[in-house]
């Protein structure tokens, strides 16, 4: 073309135009250089209002060649939605070829382009670290832990604190309400209680008869049974049953008031939650495992007293004297020190869960999951420790 700057070829051969207004326009046009590369010639107004238009006609331009150079001195308006559209087209050339060279384009425009163009610089690759997640992983575990043990002792103190206030100040807790928990914890729990029982005499019985027989030691099961269920299981299935039952509950219902500002509003009245609320169920829970855990006991030996004489040739007398003489005193005492341990554990656990109750609904159902599983865990380790403690003393 007549006139044409060194280093192009001919006229334009290619035009698009999205306006119809001449003041609301813009053209774009791509032209051939003797080097092989592509101009794209851009004037009117390139804004938001014609971002889409304006990407569009980049794009068709561009797929004439690679786009070399930029030429903006037709360009009346540039906002900042054409210069990102713009600087993009400009990285997409630049990852086949050199970036392209801005020609005409006003001080404004030009310093809006390379601030949109400019990209923060990345990090240096100094290849993966797979053990990054794990500390990390390590580090928030201990942190929840260290926690965890700190709210725990800040309860137990507390509770401490309020248990010797009991004995200065007897009215200060609220002792009309142990007789309801009581109620509920045992008197209400005792059937499932019962029934988990005798099924666990059943099993135990059944076992025992099988194996036993077959070495001729009948005479031997009663005092399986009875061991068995005294020493180990009659404690601590009762606690599984409380803790799931009664453990639960309890959770659920200090977590509602904590979240309904119940629990505030005692604060509120200079009352204190812990002799209010946590002792009664405590003082409830630790006197009901121990009877709860005597009725199973006697429970779960009846059923194997049906076992017994069903399978073997043993009669009841025979079968209740055998239990009798297997069992002493300490026997049926350090099943029943177990069981006012767990009940104080389970007792402690909730209560302690459900104060610590957080964010609604939600908040009341992961307080009593978390209040049945640490139970659950606190009841085994413990009756672990008093295996090897009753072992040590030959108890």
């Amino acid at each position: 073309m007549s006139g044409a700057s060194p280093g192009r070829l001919d006229s334009p051969r290619t035009a698009w135009n999205s306006g119809r207004v001449p003041e609301e326009s813009y053209r774009v046009e791509a032209l051939d250089l003797a080097d092989g590369g592509v101009e794209l010639r851009l004037a009117g107004d390139l804004v938001l209002e014609r971002a889409d238009a304006l990407r569009r006609s980049l794009t068709q331009a561009a797929a004439a060649g690679t786009l070399t150079r930029l030429d903006l001195s037709g360009v009346r308006s540039l906002d900042g939605a054409a210069a990102a559209i713009l600087a993009e087209a400009c990285l997409a050339a630049e990852a086949s070829g050199p970036r392209p060279a801005l020609v005409g384009a006003p001080k404004k425009a030009a310093l809006l382009l390379e601030l949109t163009a400019q990209r923060p610089p990345r990090p240096p690759v100094h290849g993966a670290l797979p053990d990054a997640s794990l500390l990390r992983t390590i580090g928030q575990t201990t942190s929840k832990l260290g926690e965890i043990g700190r709210s725990v002792l800040t309860y137990l103190g507390c509770l401490a604190h309020s248990t010797r206030a009991v004995f200065s100040q007897p009215r200060s807790v609220h002792w009309v309400d142990v007789p309801r928990l009581a109620e509920r914890a045992g008197a209400d729990g005792a059937p499932i209680v019962l029934l988990i029982a005798l099924l666990i005499g059943v099993i135990t019985a059944y076992q025992a008869a099988t194996q036993m027989h077959q070495l001729g030691a009948d005479a031997y099961v009663p005092d399986l049974v009875a061991l068995s269920i005294t020493r180990e299981l009659g404690p601590l299935i009762t606690a599984i049953v409380v803790a799931g039952r009664s453990g639960a509950a309890i959770a659920a219902e200090l977590g509602t008031m904590r979240v309904s500002e119940e629990i505030d509003a005692l604060e509120t009245l200079r009352l204190d939650p812990l002799r209010f609320l946590v002792l009664p169920r405590v003082i409830a829970l630790t006197l009901m495992l121990p009877l709860l855990t005597l009725l199973a006991e006697a429970v779960a030996i009846g059923g194997g007293l049906v076992i017994t004489t069903a399978e073997l040739e043993l009669t009841p007398g025979v079968y209740l004297r055998s239990t009798r003489d297997a069992l002493d005193t300490w026997d049926v005492a350090g099943g029943g020190i177990k069981a006012v341990v767990f009940g104080a554990l389970i007792a402690l656990i909730s209560c302690e869960r459900g104060l610590a109750t957080r964010g609604g609904a939600e908040g009341v159902g992961r307080s009593t999951t978390a209040a049945v599983v640490a139970s659950l865990f606190s009841l085994i380790a413990a009756d672990a420790v008093f295996t090897l403690l009753y072992s040590r003393l030959g108890i």
